[in-house]
């Protein structure tokens, strides 16, 4: 499976956890895994031959949010930042936070607007501002 955790492995630490299936949400245990290569490498409890593991390419694995620890001052996870309103820093809104790349350097906000746009989140010098609460990330960004 393909992890967004850091390092990947860490999603092992979550052995109770949630698979989305045919767009249903259902509890999940990890029995073993290991990393491989760019990706993890696990087996779910009761998914035990070929085809059952086949069933589950694809499949998103989700773990409860009060099982997650919070993030330290200036880190977010992704799925906060989704749905946020992006402004420049002189009020221009660029559209909604779509998802977000991670590209090694730093990550990137998908900016959904009248056009996709790529920010860098860079914090300080692109990223000015996340307001959660307004629902507002400030950038000084140019687009153009």
């Amino acid at each position: 499976m393909h992890s967004y955790t850091d390092p990947r492995e860490t999603i092992l630490d979550y052995a109770d956890c949630l698979l989305n299936l045919e767009g249903r949400w259902q509890p999940a245990v990890i029995e073993d895994g290991r990393r491989h290569g760019k990706t993890v490498v696990a087996k779910f409890a009761g998914i035990d031959d070929r085809d059952a593991a086949a069933a589950c390419v694809g499949a998103d694995v989700g773990v409860p949010r009060e099982r997650m620890p919070e993030p330290d001052d200036g880190h977010y996870y992704w799925v906060d930042l989704v749905g946020l309103r992006v402004e420049h820093k002189d009020g221009t809104v660029l559209g909604i936070v779509g998802g977000l790349l991670a590209t090694g350097a730093n990550d990137v906000l998908v900016v959904k607007g009248d056009r996709e746009i790529l920010i860098p989140f860079v914090r300080d010098s692109v990223v000015l501002d996340v307001d959660r609460a307004a629902g507002v990330i400030r950038v000084d960004w140019e687009w153009d």
